[in-house]
């Protein structure tokens, strides 16, 4: 059911945890399935992510997005960071089952609620950035599980 890939950053997940006084943090959650994600990044003066690190309560899939996401931010520019879509990170992992596609788009709602929180807090305007949502299921019709 899952690739090799996702049990292999289930099991042995990349960059867990927090930074410290961190450039920005992102948090967001499925109330469907119960998922949250929380997303840090640590951006330097000329705008490249030198670190990215993560928290996440959920299923393994989004344990495995998660790190993957870190992954593929890490060392970009904002501008490569927000290109970075649930699509690219599914590619990664080599698939998602159907049922867990939500979980990377979880992981690219992070990325954006981070790079929103920067944003904020540096008074700037991130080209092609709107609001994430807080809760990735609003909006969606009802699907069962």
């Amino acid at each position: 059911m899952y690739s090799e890939k996702v049990m292999d950053h289930f099991q042995h997940p990349r960059n867990v945890g927090e930074i410290e006084n961190a450039s920005g943090v992102g948090t967001v959650g499925n109330a469907k399935c119960g998922d949250i994600m929380r997303m840090y990044l640590d951006i330097d003066d000329n705008g490249v992510i030198q670190d990215c690190k993560f928290k996440t309560f959920g299923c393994g899939a989004a344990v495995a997005t998660s790190s993957m996401a870190t992954e593929l931010v890490k060392g970009k520019t904002i501008q490569q960071a927000l290109e970075v879509t649930n699509k690219a990170v599914m590619e990664a992992l080599d698939g998602l089952p159907p049922v867990k596609v939500h979980c990377s788009l979880l992981a690219e709602e992070a990325i954006h609620a981070a790079l929103w929180d920067y944003a904020e807090k540096h008074h700037i305007k991130i080209e092609g950035l709107s609001k994430p949502k807080n809760d990735i299921s609003e909006g969606e019709e009802e699907d069962e599980y």
